[in-house]
């Protein structure tokens, strides 16, 4: 049988461990944990990478142990950051923590018969550990030297805005939770990203003073673009989990835009996808009846599924099929109204549109800066209302072309395309 850690490597998920060791000790079933921070009320799709390397664990029969940093939330990783965070409020925080937990079911079993996995909020042990004690117990053992060596310290201190005694006191904070579930959940194993490689390794120190034991750790590359910048940002801000804060169909949006050049590592590493499989695709790629965006579309519809479902998965495909201009698919209202939360989107009413010339409507919702430059475009065929292609500069909207009787869809070329809402009662 295939070992978890090649699995891992075969994926493009295993960035290093700390020890030879881990691959013997995973030969057993073993309690493992990684921690997040809940600066958010969602995670988002970088974060997919940490609970992909989880399942995949899982899968392989260890049990997952998800730390949310009610603590640690309060203070702020520095790693990988070039100021500090902004401080929440903890009202804030145990709202985030709450609101995070159901997105941890999309990949992980809680209900495994030998394995589930747990959800637990550092706070609970950390929240009320008087400062003192912590000093005395647990600071002693940390020397300010190797602290100060570690790359995202050193990083901080060499830049503009320095790094607070607030934030260098995490290692501290993190270490102690890596020694807590040792001891009180059996847990030996930590995984974090590439940037948390100093976080694990100071908890391995604390666990080998305090309980003259070994344990391990294991870090997964940062979700990174083929040019280096870190996947997760659409224009519109984080692609974010959360179906309230970016719908099924932006989130489908975004990954059929995913280029050429990266669709095949995210295959490997954000989805469940045979290997066999995704080397076919890889192959046909190169090939010289390849289909552009065939692999894409296939990458979208996997994650899309694994985050939002089946149902919002199919409404995402088929409003996306519904915004394609020319395209021959029915636009019905419930499709408009999934496009209309992507595309720009004008409000007006019924009086101002019925009667208005195409041209005019296409202006005035900023698709193209003039009438001239619209004319123009209808003239080579550019121009689209709900789908269909304009050929006349003189056509006048009637009531016959709304949608449902409240949308329109517009579109100036391939890619500017914009939703009328025509308000109620006007």
């Amino acid at each position: 049988m295939e070992h978890v850690l090649d699995c891992l490597q075969a994926r493009g998920l295993l960035e290093a461990v700390t020890s030879e060791g881990l691959r013997d000790r995973l030969q057993r079933p073993t309690k493992f944990y990684l921690g997040f921070d809940p600066t958010a009320d969602s995670l988002h799709i970088g974060h997919m990478t940490a609970m992909m390397v989880m399942a995949w664990l899982q899968k392989f029969g260890h049990s997952p142990v998800v730390i949310l940093g009610g603590a640690t939330g309060r203070i702020g990783d520095p790693s990988g950051k070039s100021v500090e965070r902004p401080l929440l409020s903890e009202e804030e925080i145990a709202s985030n923590v709450e609101r995070l937990k159901s997105q941890f079911a999309l990949v992980l079993d809680f209900y495994h018969p030998s394995c589930p996995a747990k959800i637990l909020d550092n706070f609970s042990w950390l929240g009320h550990f008087p400062l003192l004690q912590f000093l005395r117990d647990i600071g002693r053992h940390f020397r300010v030297g190797p602290m100060l060596s570690k790359e995202m310290v050193k990083t901080r201190i060499d830049s503009e805005e320095g790094i607070s005694f607030t934030e260098f006191s995490y290692q501290l904070l993190q270490a102690y939770d890596f020694y807590y579930l040792f001891k009180h959940e059996n847990v030996e194993l930590e995984l974090g990203g590439s940037d948390q490689w100093g976080n694990i390794t100071a908890g391995l120190d604390l666990i080998r003073k305090l309980e003259s034991q070994s344990a391990y750790g294991l870090t997964f590359p940062l979700l990174t673009r083929s040019d280096g910048k870190k996947f997760g940002k659409s224009e519109g801000g984080a692609v974010w989990l959360d179906e309230k804060k970016l719908s099924p169909y932006q989130f489908y949006q975004y990954l059929i835009r995913i280029p050429d050049a990266d669709v095949i590592r995210l295959m490997k590493m954000l989805t469940f996808m045979d290997l066999n499989e995704i080397a076919s695709i890889e192959a046909s790629m190169l090939k010289s009846d390849y289909i552009p965006n065939t692999a894409q579309k296939r990458l979208a519809e996997e994650i899309t599924r694994l985050v939002h479902g089946e149902e919002n998965l199919l409404r995402a495909q088929k409003a996306t099929e519904g915004a394609a201009p020319g395209a021959t698919a029915v636009l019905d209202e419930k499709v408009l109204e999934e496009i209309a939360r992507d595309l720009p989107n004008l409000e007006l009413s019924l009086s101002s549109v019925v009667g208005q010339k195409v041209i005019e409507l296409i202006v005035q919702v900023g698709l193209l800066p003039s009438k001239s430059e619209a004319q123009r475009m209808v003239q080579s065929g550019g121009i689209y209302l709900n789908n269909q292609k304009i050929d006349d500069i003189q056509r006048r909207f009637s009531s016959e072309d709304l949608i449902g009787g409240k949308y329109l869809l517009l579109a100036a070329g391939k890619k500017k395309k914009a939703v009328v809402t025509i308000l109620a009662n006007s």
